[in-house]
């Protein structure tokens, strides 16, 4: 059994900027599902569409995403080895938004150019996340 190591400054640093980032996303997806007018309101008719047309497999697959995101980041704060799992669950979460949103639909065309770089940026982070805390878990920071 490993030793739980001390934490460095980076992981306080990444876990806080990640829960806040995580953050953001959880938010999204809350004001779309309940339809928040103010938030709602940037988004043009056919885009609103898109979002409120969303089957239940692929609503499943986005709260996976933002959910299992906020939980691994806050694993990370709290140096909790689950949160390597949460961001895998995390990582699936988008795998299932990806395949609806660019495989079986026309999402990205709907989304626009930025909301397709978008995509990949969340992609990158999840992913980054993922193998941060298992580097941190195998490093015994996370307990």
């Amino acid at each position: 059994m490993q030793q739980t190591g001390k934490a460095p400054a980076h992981l306080w640093i990444i876990g806080i900027v990640s829960l806040l980032w995580n953050a953001i996303g959880v938010f999204d997806y809350m004001a779309t599902k309940l339809k928040l007018d103010f938030y709602m309101s940037q988004f043009t008719p056919e885009q609103l569409d898109y979002f409120y047309g969303f089957p239940a497999w692929a609503v499943v697959g986005w709260a996976l995403g933002v959910w299992g995101a906020l939980i691994g980041s806050l694993g990370l704060v709290l140096r909790k080895t689950w949160a390597v799992w949460m961001f895998g669950v995390s990582i699936l979460g988008l795998v299932i938004t990806s395949i609806y949103n660019f495989v079986l639909t026309d999402g990205a065309a709907i989304m626009g150019e930025s909301g397709a770089w978008f995509s990949l940026v969340i992609w990158v982070i999840g992913i980054f996340l993922f193998f941060y805390a298992r580097a941190m878990a195998k490093r015994g920071v996370l307990h």
